[in-house]
Protein backbone atom coordinates (compact mmCIF):
# COMPACT_ATOMS: atom_id res chain seq x y z
CA UNK A 1 0.00 0.00 0.00
CA UNK A 2 1.82 2.81 -1.38
CA UNK A 3 -0.26 5.15 0.31
CA UNK A 4 -2.59 6.37 -2.84
CA UNK A 5 -5.66 5.48 -4.55
CA UNK A 6 -4.88 2.86 -6.52
CA UNK A 7 -3.14 0.28 -3.98
CA UNK A 8 -5.95 1.61 -1.11
CA UNK A 9 -8.86 0.39 -3.56
CA UNK A 10 -6.88 -2.82 -4.41
CA UNK A 11 -6.96 -3.88 -1.33
CA UNK A 12 -10.70 -2.98 -0.63
CA UNK A 13 -11.48 -5.52 -3.22
CA UNK A 14 -9.05 -7.76 -2.04
CA UNK A 15 -10.97 -8.18 1.50
CA UNK A 16 -14.38 -7.72 -0.48
CA UNK A 17 -13.79 -10.85 -2.29
CA UNK A 18 -12.78 -12.72 1.15
CA UNK A 19 -9.06 -12.85 1.22
CA UNK A 20 -6.66 -13.00 4.18
CA UNK A 21 -5.77 -9.30 4.00
CA UNK A 22 -2.15 -7.54 5.62
CA UNK A 23 -1.58 -3.80 3.98
CA UNK A 24 2.26 -3.96 3.64
CA UNK A 25 3.74 -0.13 2.86
CA UNK A 26 7.67 -0.17 1.81
CA UNK A 27 10.33 2.25 2.98
CA UNK A 28 12.31 3.05 -0.06
CA UNK A 29 13.92 5.70 1.28
CA UNK A 30 16.61 5.82 4.15
CA UNK A 31 15.79 9.57 4.31
CA UNK A 32 12.09 10.33 3.80
CA UNK A 33 10.92 13.72 3.62
CA UNK A 34 7.26 14.73 6.00
CA UNK A 35 5.43 15.81 3.07
CA UNK A 36 4.89 15.44 -0.64
CA UNK A 37 5.60 17.93 -2.88
CA UNK A 38 2.35 17.55 -4.99
CA UNK A 39 2.71 14.33 -7.45
CA UNK A 40 6.24 14.05 -6.74
CA UNK A 41 8.02 11.57 -4.90
CA UNK A 42 6.94 8.92 -2.93
CA UNK A 43 7.60 6.83 0.75
CA UNK A 44 6.81 9.86 2.53
CA UNK A 45 6.10 9.75 5.97
CA UNK A 46 2.81 11.13 5.03
CA UNK A 47 2.50 8.40 2.45
CA UNK A 48 2.81 5.95 4.80
CA UNK A 49 0.25 7.41 7.39
CA UNK A 50 -2.23 7.55 4.22
CA UNK A 51 -1.69 3.90 3.85
CA UNK A 52 -1.96 3.00 7.52
CA UNK A 53 -5.68 5.04 7.61
CA UNK A 54 -6.93 2.85 4.12
CA UNK A 55 -5.69 -0.09 6.63
CA UNK A 56 -7.45 0.70 9.66
CA UNK A 57 -10.64 1.84 7.81
CA UNK A 58 -10.75 -1.47 5.85
CA UNK A 59 -10.22 -3.40 9.25
CA UNK A 60 -6.64 -5.36 8.17
CA UNK A 61 -3.43 -5.32 9.75
CA UNK A 62 -0.71 -3.05 8.75
CA UNK A 63 3.01 -2.92 8.45
CA UNK A 64 6.07 -0.72 7.27
CA UNK A 65 8.76 -3.11 5.49
CA UNK A 66 12.20 -1.11 5.52
CA UNK A 67 13.51 -2.54 2.14
CA UNK A 68 15.78 0.78 1.83
CA UNK A 69 19.04 -1.30 1.63
CA UNK A 70 17.54 -3.48 -1.60
CA UNK A 71 16.24 -0.67 -2.94
CA UNK A 72 19.91 1.43 -2.82
CA UNK A 73 21.54 -1.86 -4.36
CA UNK A 74 18.83 -2.58 -6.99
CA UNK A 75 17.47 -0.19 -7.95
CA UNK A 76 19.32 3.59 -7.59
CA UNK A 77 22.85 2.02 -7.89
CA UNK A 78 21.89 0.64 -11.52
CA UNK A 79 20.39 3.67 -12.34
CA UNK A 80 23.17 5.46 -11.61
CA UNK A 81 25.96 2.92 -13.45
CA UNK A 82 23.28 2.53 -16.18
CA UNK A 83 24.01 6.86 -16.99
CA UNK A 84 27.50 6.07 -15.97
CA UNK A 85 27.64 3.43 -19.04
CA UNK A 86 25.71 6.07 -21.62
CA UNK A 87 22.65 3.79 -21.16
CA UNK A 88 19.15 5.10 -20.13
CA UNK A 89 17.50 3.27 -17.23
CA UNK A 90 14.04 2.70 -16.30
CA UNK A 91 14.00 2.50 -12.42
CA UNK A 92 9.59 1.72 -12.65
CA UNK A 93 10.93 -1.65 -14.26
CA UNK A 94 13.90 -2.59 -12.20
CA UNK A 95 11.50 -1.95 -9.22
CA UNK A 96 9.07 -4.21 -10.30
CA UNK A 97 11.48 -6.84 -10.83
CA UNK A 98 14.08 -6.14 -7.90
CA UNK A 99 11.47 -4.95 -5.21
CA UNK A 100 7.99 -5.62 -5.00
CA UNK A 101 8.09 -8.67 -6.90
CA UNK A 102 11.15 -10.07 -5.85
CA UNK A 103 12.21 -8.82 -2.03
CA UNK A 104 8.67 -8.46 -1.14
CA UNK A 105 7.34 -11.34 -2.73
CA UNK A 106 10.27 -13.48 -1.25
CA UNK A 107 9.02 -12.14 1.89
CA UNK A 108 5.70 -12.62 2.03
CA UNK A 109 5.72 -16.06 0.57
CA UNK A 110 8.39 -16.98 3.49
CA UNK A 111 5.89 -15.63 6.03
CA UNK A 112 2.94 -17.61 4.91
CA UNK A 113 1.22 -15.45 2.23
CA UNK A 114 -0.24 -16.67 -0.59
CA UNK A 115 0.49 -13.23 -2.80
CA UNK A 116 0.94 -10.03 -3.61
CA UNK A 117 -1.64 -7.57 -4.67
CA UNK A 118 -0.90 -4.10 -5.72
CA UNK A 119 -3.21 -1.22 -7.64
CA UNK A 120 -1.10 -1.54 -11.01
CA UNK A 121 -3.73 -1.46 -13.83
CA UNK A 122 -2.85 -4.89 -15.45
CA UNK A 123 -4.70 -8.77 -16.03
CA UNK A 124 -4.10 -12.03 -15.48
CA UNK A 125 -5.63 -14.18 -17.63
CA UNK A 126 -5.52 -18.31 -17.24
CA UNK A 127 -5.56 -19.86 -20.06
CA UNK A 128 -7.27 -23.39 -21.23
CA UNK A 129 -4.19 -25.14 -19.59
CA UNK A 130 -3.98 -23.58 -16.78
CA UNK A 131 -1.31 -20.87 -17.61
CA UNK A 132 -1.43 -17.90 -16.38
CA UNK A 133 -0.71 -14.60 -18.46
CA UNK A 134 -0.25 -10.85 -18.24
CA UNK A 135 -2.68 -8.94 -20.41
CA UNK A 136 -3.55 -5.25 -20.97
CA UNK A 137 -5.94 -3.45 -18.51
CA UNK A 138 -9.53 -2.83 -19.47
CA UNK A 139 -8.54 1.39 -19.44
CA UNK A 140 -6.26 1.24 -22.17
CA UNK A 141 -5.04 5.31 -21.09
CA UNK A 142 -3.97 3.62 -17.27
CA UNK A 143 -2.63 0.34 -18.83
CA UNK A 144 0.33 -0.46 -16.75
CA UNK A 145 1.22 -4.01 -18.24
CA UNK A 146 4.22 -2.28 -19.64
CA UNK A 147 6.09 -1.56 -16.27
CA UNK A 148 5.29 -5.77 -15.30
CA UNK A 149 6.92 -6.78 -18.07
CA UNK A 150 9.67 -8.21 -16.19
CA UNK A 151 7.28 -10.46 -14.38
CA UNK A 152 8.43 -14.12 -14.41
CA UNK A 153 6.05 -17.47 -14.79
CA UNK A 154 6.88 -17.87 -11.15
CA UNK A 155 6.07 -14.50 -9.84
CA UNK A 156 2.65 -14.11 -12.16
CA UNK A 157 1.47 -17.16 -10.09
CA UNK A 158 1.71 -15.27 -7.06
CA UNK A 159 0.29 -11.83 -8.26
CA UNK A 160 -2.65 -10.25 -8.46
CA UNK A 161 -3.89 -7.14 -9.80
CA UNK A 162 -7.71 -6.20 -8.45
CA UNK A 163 -7.89 -3.00 -10.40
CA UNK A 164 -7.35 -4.24 -13.78
CA UNK A 165 -10.79 -4.58 -15.22
CA UNK A 166 -11.93 -1.31 -14.09
CA UNK A 167 -12.79 0.99 -16.78
CA UNK A 168 -11.34 4.08 -16.28
CA UNK A 169 -9.12 5.59 -12.81
CA UNK A 170 -12.53 8.10 -12.08
CA UNK A 171 -14.07 4.59 -11.52
CA UNK A 172 -11.88 3.99 -9.22
CA UNK A 173 -11.56 7.49 -7.52
CA UNK A 174 -15.61 7.37 -7.29
CA UNK A 175 -15.28 3.61 -5.40
CA UNK A 176 -12.62 4.88 -3.15
CA UNK A 177 -14.78 8.49 -1.87
CA UNK A 178 -17.97 6.15 -1.70
CA UNK A 179 -15.75 3.72 0.77
CA UNK A 180 -14.81 6.92 2.31
CA UNK A 181 -10.85 6.77 1.80
CA UNK A 182 -9.17 9.77 2.44
CA UNK A 183 -7.13 9.42 -0.73
CA UNK A 184 -10.26 9.17 -3.27
CA UNK A 185 -8.71 12.27 -4.73
CA UNK A 186 -4.76 11.83 -4.08
CA UNK A 187 -2.65 12.97 -7.06
CA UNK A 188 -0.75 10.17 -8.92
CA UNK A 189 3.01 9.99 -8.18
CA UNK A 190 5.19 10.70 -11.12
CA UNK A 191 8.63 11.51 -12.37
CA UNK A 192 11.44 9.29 -10.95
CA UNK A 193 10.41 8.60 -6.79
CA UNK A 194 13.91 9.39 -5.53
CA UNK A 195 14.37 12.44 -7.16
CA UNK A 196 11.24 13.90 -6.03
CA UNK A 197 12.54 17.61 -7.02
CA UNK A 198 12.73 16.07 -11.09
CA UNK A 199 16.39 17.41 -11.03
CA UNK A 200 17.62 13.86 -12.39
CA UNK A 201 20.82 16.02 -13.73
CA UNK A 202 22.07 17.33 -10.48
CA UNK A 203 21.15 13.91 -8.85
CA UNK A 204 23.51 11.89 -11.33
CA UNK A 205 26.33 15.12 -11.23
CA UNK A 206 26.67 14.46 -7.39
CA UNK A 207 27.13 10.63 -7.75
CA UNK A 208 29.07 10.23 -11.54
CA UNK A 209 30.61 13.38 -11.69
CA UNK A 210 30.38 16.40 -14.03
CA UNK A 211 33.13 16.98 -16.43
CA UNK A 212 33.17 19.38 -19.24
CA UNK A 213 33.45 17.61 -22.88
CA UNK A 214 32.77 18.24 -26.36
CA UNK A 215 29.19 17.82 -28.42
CA UNK A 216 30.25 16.82 -32.03
CA UNK A 217 27.91 17.00 -35.12
CA UNK A 218 27.87 12.83 -36.72
CA UNK A 219 30.94 14.16 -38.66
CA UNK A 220 33.27 14.53 -35.61
CA UNK A 221 33.03 18.29 -35.45
CA UNK A 222 32.76 20.49 -32.80
CA UNK A 223 29.21 22.40 -32.01
CA UNK A 224 29.37 23.06 -28.41
CA UNK A 225 30.91 21.95 -25.11
CA UNK A 226 28.58 20.02 -21.97
CA UNK A 227 28.98 19.65 -18.07
CA UNK A 228 28.87 15.92 -18.05
CA UNK A 229 27.68 13.50 -20.39
CA UNK A 230 26.12 11.13 -18.20
CA UNK A 231 23.27 13.80 -17.89
CA UNK A 232 22.18 13.48 -21.66
CA UNK A 233 20.13 10.92 -23.19
CA UNK A 234 19.09 9.51 -26.41
CA UNK A 235 16.66 11.99 -28.16
CA UNK A 236 17.14 14.74 -26.00
CA UNK A 237 16.61 18.19 -27.37
CA UNK A 238 16.50 20.71 -24.64
CA UNK A 239 20.02 21.62 -22.92
CA UNK A 240 22.34 21.49 -25.62
CA UNK A 241 23.19 25.01 -25.32
CA UNK A 242 24.72 24.85 -28.87
CA UNK A 243 25.79 28.46 -30.02
CA UNK A 244 25.10 28.35 -33.57
CA UNK A 245 22.29 27.25 -35.89
CA UNK A 246 21.71 24.49 -38.35
CA UNK A 247 22.16 25.72 -41.92
CA UNK A 248 18.63 24.37 -42.20
CA UNK A 249 17.63 26.04 -39.22
CA UNK A 250 16.43 22.56 -37.74
CA UNK A 251 16.98 21.53 -34.35
CA UNK A 252 19.60 18.88 -33.11
CA UNK A 253 19.02 15.93 -31.00
CA UNK A 254 21.13 13.66 -29.40
CA UNK A 255 22.28 10.74 -30.84
CA UNK A 256 24.72 9.08 -28.78
CA UNK A 257 26.11 9.00 -25.38
CA UNK A 258 30.01 8.45 -25.31
CA UNK A 259 30.72 8.03 -21.55
CA UNK A 260 34.20 6.74 -22.02
CA UNK A 261 35.37 10.17 -23.70
CA UNK A 262 32.73 12.24 -22.37
CA UNK A 263 31.27 13.23 -26.10
CA UNK A 264 28.14 13.88 -27.16
CA UNK A 265 26.90 13.27 -30.46
CA UNK A 266 24.19 15.56 -32.12
CA UNK A 267 22.09 15.54 -35.25
CA UNK A 268 19.25 15.66 -37.09
CA UNK A 269 15.73 14.18 -35.77
CA UNK A 270 15.58 11.78 -39.06
CA UNK A 271 18.82 10.17 -37.61
CA UNK A 272 17.17 8.93 -34.15
CA UNK A 273 14.56 6.35 -36.34
CA UNK A 274 15.81 2.91 -35.41
CA UNK A 275 14.51 -0.12 -37.03
CA UNK A 276 15.90 -3.15 -34.96
CA UNK A 277 16.57 -3.48 -31.33
CA UNK A 278 18.28 -6.01 -29.41
CA UNK A 279 18.63 -7.18 -26.12
CA UNK A 280 20.44 -10.15 -24.30
CA UNK A 281 18.62 -9.69 -20.78
CA UNK A 282 15.32 -10.80 -21.61
CA UNK A 283 12.59 -13.15 -20.15
CA UNK A 284 9.09 -14.51 -20.12
CA UNK A 285 6.31 -13.15 -19.25
CA UNK A 286 4.30 -16.53 -18.42
CA UNK A 287 4.69 -19.52 -20.83
CA UNK A 288 7.02 -18.49 -23.59
CA UNK A 289 6.88 -19.44 -27.96
CA UNK A 290 7.32 -23.05 -28.51
CA UNK A 291 9.63 -22.18 -30.49
CA UNK A 292 11.29 -18.82 -29.89
CA UNK A 293 14.01 -19.07 -32.32
CA UNK A 294 11.71 -19.14 -35.33
CA UNK A 295 10.67 -15.38 -35.81
CA UNK A 296 6.98 -14.63 -34.97
CA UNK A 297 4.76 -11.48 -35.41
CA UNK A 298 4.11 -9.26 -32.24
CA UNK A 299 3.56 -5.49 -31.42
CA UNK A 300 6.74 -3.79 -29.05
CA UNK A 301 6.39 -0.69 -26.52
CA UNK A 302 9.35 0.85 -25.23
CA UNK A 303 8.23 3.51 -23.26
CA UNK A 304 5.52 3.36 -20.63
CA UNK A 305 2.89 5.31 -22.28
CA UNK A 306 4.49 4.85 -26.19
CA UNK A 307 1.55 3.25 -28.79
CA UNK A 308 2.86 -0.46 -29.70
CA UNK A 309 4.43 -0.98 -33.18
CA UNK A 310 4.04 -4.14 -35.03
CA UNK A 311 7.08 -5.84 -35.36
CA UNK A 312 8.91 -9.54 -35.77
CA UNK A 313 10.82 -10.94 -33.20
CA UNK A 314 13.07 -14.23 -32.34
CA UNK A 315 15.84 -15.55 -30.15
CA UNK A 316 18.97 -15.57 -31.85
CA UNK A 317 22.52 -15.47 -30.89
CA UNK A 318 21.85 -15.21 -27.31
CA UNK A 319 19.40 -12.36 -27.89
CA UNK A 320 15.91 -11.02 -28.62
CA UNK A 321 15.75 -9.21 -31.69
CA UNK A 322 13.18 -7.18 -32.85
CA UNK A 323 12.72 -6.10 -36.20
CA UNK A 324 10.16 -3.09 -36.45
CA UNK A 325 7.67 -2.71 -39.35
CA UNK A 326 7.96 0.79 -39.38
CA UNK A 327 10.93 3.14 -37.64
CA UNK A 328 10.44 4.45 -33.83
CA UNK A 329 12.21 7.58 -32.87
CA UNK A 330 14.58 7.95 -30.45
CA UNK A 331 15.19 4.47 -28.86
CA UNK A 332 18.27 4.35 -25.90
CA UNK A 333 20.50 1.60 -24.57
CA UNK A 334 18.66 0.83 -20.87
CA UNK A 335 15.37 1.47 -22.27
CA UNK A 336 13.16 -2.12 -21.74
CA UNK A 337 11.06 -3.40 -24.68
CA UNK A 338 8.07 -5.66 -23.98
CA UNK A 339 6.65 -7.74 -26.48
CA UNK A 340 2.91 -8.10 -26.45
CA UNK A 341 1.04 -10.85 -28.49
CA UNK A 342 -2.57 -8.92 -28.86
CA UNK A 343 -3.47 -7.97 -25.26
CA UNK A 344 -0.97 -10.50 -23.72
CA UNK A 345 2.31 -9.05 -22.48
CA UNK A 346 4.75 -12.27 -23.92
CA UNK A 347 7.71 -10.70 -22.45
CA UNK A 348 10.86 -8.13 -22.42
CA UNK A 349 14.10 -7.25 -23.18
CA UNK A 350 16.59 -4.55 -21.77
CA UNK A 351 17.74 -2.96 -25.03
CA UNK A 352 21.52 -3.61 -25.77
CA UNK A 353 22.35 -1.84 -29.15
CA UNK A 354 19.92 -0.57 -31.79
CA UNK A 355 19.98 -0.29 -35.96
CA UNK A 356 19.31 2.94 -37.05
CA UNK A 357 17.34 3.62 -40.20
CA UNK A 358 19.63 6.72 -40.70
CA UNK A 359 23.48 5.63 -40.11
CA UNK A 360 24.61 8.28 -37.07
CA UNK A 361 28.48 7.94 -39.14
CA UNK A 362 27.50 8.09 -42.69
CA UNK A 363 30.24 7.20 -44.94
Amino acid sequence: MSGGVDSAVAAARAVDAGHDVVGVHLALNRNPGTLRTGARGCCTIEDSMDARRAATLLGIPFYVWDFSERFKADVMDDFVAEYAAGRTPNPCMRCNEKIKFAALLEKALALGFDAVATGHYANIVVDDQGNRELHRAADWAKDQSYVLGVLTTEQLAHAMFPLGATPSKAEVRAEAAARGLTVAQKPDSHDICFIPDGDTRGFLAGRVGAEDGPILDRDGRLLGTHAGAAAFTVGQRKGLNIGFPTDDGKPRFVLEVRPVSNEVIVGPREALAVTELAGSRFSWAGRPPADATTPFTCDVQVRAHADPVAATAALRGGELAITLDQPIMGVAPGQTAVVYVGTRVLGQCTIDRTVSAVPVHPA
